[in-house]
């Protein structure tokens, strides 16, 4: 299936849907030499500004700090966020419980790369973001208002990394 350039206002989707059970595949790096990861937690929305543009659509991303695919964030200019259809759902649990450290994750998943736009996403998707990094801070201790969520999903007081990227192209599957 190929994917299509799509106009980011032509987009009809429900981001909790998407991102908190589809899930994602965060990726960031060149042909050969790049990570991905799966996350079931962001953001979509608008943020800033550009004079004669209005908002920027953006996406907003979290990574611990532990994780192979930071490395390639902190690094690459830009990241692409690419959602799989049910029929992968074997490929996102297993690229979310594997590391790229320790061997080609990517091929064991049977997912099919493909480097362009400056970064990499997948061939399966049947929507991709390209996004341009904007931002990007911890989550600190201090910030947070629950501390039960501290508690819940911190023990190990290894908070989140936030990166806001600025979404600059988008591509979805012809027939969606």
């Amino acid at each position: 299936m190929s994917l299509i350039e799509t106009d980011i206002t032509q987009l009809r989707l429900n981001p909790m849907t998407l991102i908190g059970k589809d899930w994602w595949l965060v990726t960031a790096g060149q042909a050969g030499n790049f990570n991905t990861m799966t996350a079931s937690w962001g953001h979509l929305g608008a943020i800033w500004s550009r004079p004669g543009q209005g908002s920027m659509p953006t996406a907003v991303i979290y990574v611990r700090p532990q994780r192979y695919t930071k490395e390639f964030l902190d690094r690459e200019p830009l990241f692409s966020l690419s959602v799989l259809g049910e029929e992968q759902r074997a490929a996102l649990n297993y690229l979310g419980s594997h590391s790229g450290r320790d061997g080609d994750k990517v091929k064991a998943a049977g997912l099919t790369a493909v480097a362009a736009e400056g970064t990499v996403y997948f061939a399966e998707a049947k929507l991709v973001l390209i996004c341009r990094k904007l931002y990007h801070a911890p989550l600190v201790e201090a910030g947070f208002i629950d501390r039960d969520i501290i508690a819940r999903n911190y023990p190990e007081r290894d908070y989140h990394e936030q990166y806001v990227g600025e979404i600059v192209r988008v591509l979805r599957r012809a027939e969606e």
